[in-house]
């Protein structure tokens, strides 16, 4: 939280001074009952005394001053708002390595379910393509809000040789570009979501690849797929281990703003596509919430009054 303006807050300074007085009063009262030595005619002449009720009145009153001070101080927080409008572009590795079984059935099929799951979840007005990429990399569905022709490219991608993590990328931001030019008002926010398995092996490199996206302030998101453990059966019969790398794509997401994400199983995927979601489809506000503030200042010397009319019949 923040505050717009702070000055007001001096105003607690005299707050704190109030306080001071009455703890100091109830503190000389406390000294004056206790020179009245003989307690047993006191307690008879004397009518009970409220304890520690009495001083509640006293509390709400102060706690009503210290938040309508903070009210206008004019409090700021952050908010998530849904976003009406955004440019998602899927970039999708299909290199052979993505038929490692250690997700369940394939890497490749666990992956095309959580990518079909999570471009039904993007809101309708949301434009979202699809770029596949192995050896090289092309743009299989521009920037739409067609969901069933994003849909069925998903459903029909196959694996190939080869893993172009950087051309991937610029062609994602191609695309985003592509759309922009063709929109009427200014373009929406867009965004790069980039799962992989492996380390880039052809075509430019990430750190180039990188600089372009971060240059158009397209955040891409990275999703380190896979374990180490995985392997992939060869024609020639040979085994060979394709462990994950999740260094390169950390790196790529940290240099263009986007999140790095790891996954592990297809369950793991399914929920970081989720987050990626969320956070793409919500943009960050700052709004004044001084209303809470004043509203809890007069609840609270509703409070005052209720408590004083109830133990002491009359108002504070």
């Amino acid at each position: 939280m923040s505050l717009h303006s702070p000055g007001w807050l001096l105003l607690l300074v005299p707050l704190a001074l109030l306080i001071g007085a009455y703890l100091l009063v109830q503190r000389r009262r406390g000294r004056y009952a206790v020179r009245f030595t003989n307690l047993e005619l006191l307690d008879k002449v004397a009518p009970r005394r409220p304890g520690w009720r009495r001083h509640v009145p006293a509390a709400a009153f102060c706690g009503t001053l210290a938040l309508l001070v903070v009210g206008y101080a004019r409090p700021t927080t952050e908010v998530q708002v849904p976003r009406e409008r955004a440019t998602i572009v899927v970039a999708f590795d299909v290199s052979a390595s993505m038929e490692a079984t250690d997700v369940e059935p394939t890497r490749f099929e666990a992956a095309q379910r959580a990518a079909l799951a999570f471009v039904d979840r993007l809101p309708e007005r949301f434009n979202a393509g699809l770029v596949p990429f192995s050896g090289s990399a092309t743009v299989a569905v521009p920037p739409t809000t067609d969901r069933g022709a994003l849909s069925s490219a998903i459903e029909r991608l196959t694996t190939g040789e080869g893993t172009a993590i950087g051309e991937a990328v610029v062609a994602a931001r191609d695309a985003v570009r592509m759309l922009d030019r063709e929109a009427e008002t200014s373009p929406p926010p867009a965004h790069i979501v980039l799962l992989s398995d492996g380390s880039n092996t052809t075509g430019r490199s990430v750190e180039s690849a990188a600089q372009e996206a971060a240059g158009d302030k397209i955040p891409v998101s990275t999703i380190a797929y896979g374990t180490e453990s995985g392997t992939i059966d060869l024609p020639s019969g040979d085994t060979v281990s394709v462990p994950v790398d999740g260094p390169a794509l950390r790196g790529l997401a940290s240099s263009t703003g986007g999140d790095f994400h790891e996954a592990a199983t297809g369950e793991e995927l399914q929920e970081v596509y989720e987050d990626i979601g969320s956070s793409v489809g919500h943009r960050t506000e700052q709004r004044e919430i001084w209303q809470w503030f004043v509203a809890a200042g007069l609840l609270t010397a509703l409070a005052t009054a209720a408590t004083s009319l109830l133990w002491f019949s009359r108002l504070p």
